[in-house]
């Protein structure tokens, strides 16, 4: 294109807007994934489970939180109506500021989900009037007056120091910019309660509050307190109580750690001007186990995790940041890897799905399965004529694969009601055996046959010095878990074991019950092992009963009480194996816990190190690719520092280092060795020397040291 002017000049020509072309979720998906012949089929289940997991989450969140959310709700509502009393212990509480402190926890990446319903919840119900404030953008008074005046007005507000870059606006932007004040605040809530207040003639009142007071409280939210400049909230805190009088003002303070943190951030004469109400909500442990129980410990989603992975997630939550959101979040993550990874996961669905997906597998998918551990152990145990149609068949291989699904989801089916009876069962026994929350339980029985264990053959010699109506109250509760169950195997037991409960009820009306004797003192000995639960007692304890056993007779309530406990032990050993026992158990199950530890725990400074060692995997440059491992003296500045500091001790000599790094770039610029300039420092090679140094420095690779001036010390050792 060409172009004439009059002057000289430079003109820039545009290029017509095209519009990038973006990848998708399911394109990301699809790209290299493993099996790609029926890759869209797989994001769509993948799709669904992470929909139907996301919704039940937010579902839960919601009831868990609801008591402490209707808490504050009525809190609100009270110090609201406490302006409208005339009385003078009213009026004296109307003088101070209501504030709510509210626990959390320390699992703060949890805390945004919770103060977003909270914030929903005052302004569907109690007023419209909430904002809510960070440490991170109120670092000075100032800024955090100007926070809560644009989250409540809805405009832009000018500080005194930005009236400079507010002049150099349009006009129409600066006519709406309001001055950064309490008394501007003021004046826009009389407006704006005035205008609901009166409304227009003839007209019925909107009001987005249902039956809100006539003066709604303005709510701040300060989401973590213990972040704030304690100069900064003492300043706010007083400043705002010269306007309590014209501003019905409310506080709610997010507090991590514990509610002594209100009395080390404000003195006694700020915090007097506070009407403070505490508030716990549950405990981050308390949202695992239920998290837990309503996501995992259910036969409601077909995707499973193994052991690894579950332990991995639990220990990213107890030594980390104890974030259930985390923790969701790994449970996602390990849902999407096994979807992209596992061509076989397009039966992990319903079971009609499943069995439907099953008949259409072409070859390739069929191969699949022949290869699977789980799929060989089964053809072994079959007959040699089974074993060749299994081996050769596709259309027989699909009719057994429909029975081994089916198969696989009855296991599911029993598993969980049977679990639940068992820590039912040894929860309440002294040490707990086999754990107190029922995770615990769980990973054992994912990682071997439980029946097998000390701990279980300890739990049920513990369970037969039960009382009679400790043991009933325990069956009791086992009928209860499994009277929802559809299982014909679990219906079959809950029969059996109300047959065992009558049985257990109806000896009173058979025989009054002896005199206590020794006998009673050692079949029932539980509350005072309660008292004594040392090894050597517990281990005194049982060989004195099974003495003792061994010369008398059974009572009619040990029969019945071994009877019981013989069944539940046949329940455990029949529907507790491992999943691995279970055959096409790689179609449901998540095995890779390092895949979801490397994405959950980052590690920056092995990414870092692998960078500055390999060059060129980051940057695709030819000139920087070696086949020793050594960093080309091509590389970045930085690379060729780190590696010659590596060569290094403890205390490197800046000077040394530095003729060290000109020798390296002489090298690299093609000067020839034998000249006098080759390895000289000049004000280049010095200037590029010292930003990369200050790069390592910022890296945390080095530091300066007091020790010798000229030197800096190390602070890293060993390789990625």
């Amino acid at each position: 294109m060409s172009t004439s002017s009059v002057s000289k000049g430079c003109f820039v020509f545009k290029p017509s807007a095209k519009k990038k072309k973006t990848l998708s979720l399911a394109d990301h998906f699809i790209h290299g994934c493993e099996g790609a012949e029926n890759s869209e089929k797989r994001f769509k289940l993948c799709q669904d489970l992470w929909d139907q997991i996301k919704t039940d989450t937010e579902v839960l969140q919601d009831e868990l939180n609801r008591n402490i959310l209707d808490s504050l709700l009525d809190f609100t509502r009270k110090c609201s109506s406490t302006r409208q009393h005339s009385d003078w212990a009213s009026q004296m509480r109307a003088s101070e500021i209501p504030t709510a402190a509210l626990v959390l926890g320390v699992n703060v990446p949890d805390h945004d989900m919770t103060f977003q319903s909270l914030s929903d919840l005052l302004q569907q119900s109690v007023t419209p009037y909430v904002a809510s404030v960070q440490a991170k953008e109120c670092g000075a008074l100032k800024h955090l007056i100007k926070r809560v005046l644009e989250r409540l007005m809805g405009t832009v507000v000018t500080v005194d120091d930005e009236e400079e870059e507010e002049a150099e606006q349009t006009s129409a932007q600066h006519h709406k910019s309001v001055h950064c004040s309490l008394s501007t605040l003021c004046d826009w809530y009389n407006t704006k309660t005035k205008k609901s207040n009166t409304g227009t003639p003839g007209k019925k009142r909107s009001s987005p509050v249902r039956d809100g007071p006539q003066q709604p409280p303005v709510v701040i939210i300060f989401k973590d307190l213990e972040a704030f400049n304690p100069r900064v909230l003492q300043d706010f805190i007083l400043i705002c109580s010269r306007y309590i009088e014209r501003l019905p003002l409310m506080f709610i303070f997010g507090i991590a750690t514990s509610p002594s943190t209100i009395q080390h951030l404000l003195p006694h004469s700020v915090s007097s001007l506070l009407c403070i109400e505490l508030f716990q909500s549950l405990s981050c442990t308390q949202h695992l186990a239920t998290v837990i129980d309503k996501l995992i410990l259910t036969k409601q989603f077909p995707f499973k995790l193994n052991g690894k992975v579950m332990q991995v997630l639990i220990s990213i939550f107890l030594y980390h940041d104890f974030s259930v959101r985390k923790f969701i979040k790994g449970i996602q993550l390990a849902l999407l890897e096994h979807f992209h990874s596992q061509p076989l996961s397009v039966l992990c669905c319903k079971k009609k799905e499943a069995l439907l997906n099953v008949m259409q597998l072409d070859h390739l998918d069929l191969e699949r399965i022949r290869h699977l551990l789980s799929f060989k152990r089964y053809v072994e145990k079959q007959e040699p004529r089974e074993q060749v149609d299994l081996l050769t068949d596709d259309t027989h291989l699909k009719e057994v694969c429909q029975k081994l699904i089916k198969d696989l989801h009855k296991y599911h089916k029993n598993y969980y009601p049977i679990l639940r009876c068992l820590h039912t069962l040894t929860s309440s026994l002294p040490r707990y055996p086999l754990g107190k929350q029922i995770r615990e339980l769980h990973l054992i029985c994912l990682e071997k046959n439980v029946w097998e264990s000390e701990d279980y053959q300890s739990a049920m010699k513990l369970l037969k010095m039960l009382a009679k109506d400790e043991l009933i109250a325990l069956l009791q509760r086992c009928a209860e878990i499994l009277q929802p169950a559809k299982s014909k195997k679990i219906k079959s037991a809950l029969v059996q074991l109300e047959d065992m409960l009558t049985k257990f009820k109806q000896l009173d009306t058979v025989a009054a019950e002896p005199p206590p004797t020794v006998e009673d003192s050692i079949t029932s000995p539980l509350k005072h092992l309660q008292k004594k639960t040392d090894l050597a007692q517990l281990q005194k304890t049982l060989l004195e009963m099974n003495e003792s056993r061994r010369a008398k007779k059974l009572s009619p309530f040990e029969v019945l009480r071994n009877e019981a406990l013989e069944f539940i032990d046949s329940l455990v050993k029949s529907h507790l194996s491992p999943p691995e026992s279970q055959v096409l158990n790689e179609v449901c199950y998540y095995t890779s816990s390092a895949t979801v530890r490397r994405h959950l725990n980052a590690t920056p400074r092995t990414s870092i190190q692998a960078a500055l060692n390999s060059p060129f995997y980051y940057l695709q440059n030819d000139r920087l690719k070696t086949e020793d491992g050594t960093v080309s003296n091509a590389a970045p500045d930085i690379c060729i520092v780190y590696k010659l500091h590596l060569e290094c001790g403890r205390l490197i000599n800046l000077y040394d280092w530095l003729e060290a790094y000109a020798t390296v770039v002489s090298a690299a610029e093609g000067n020839d060795p034998d000249s006098d300039n080759f390895g000289k420092v000049d004000e280049v090679k010095h200037a590029r020397f010292i930003r990369a140094v200050s790069e390592l420095e910022f890296l945390g690779f080095i530091k300066s040291t007091k020790q010798k001036t000229d030197h800096v010390a190390r602070l890293t050792w060993g390789g990625c």
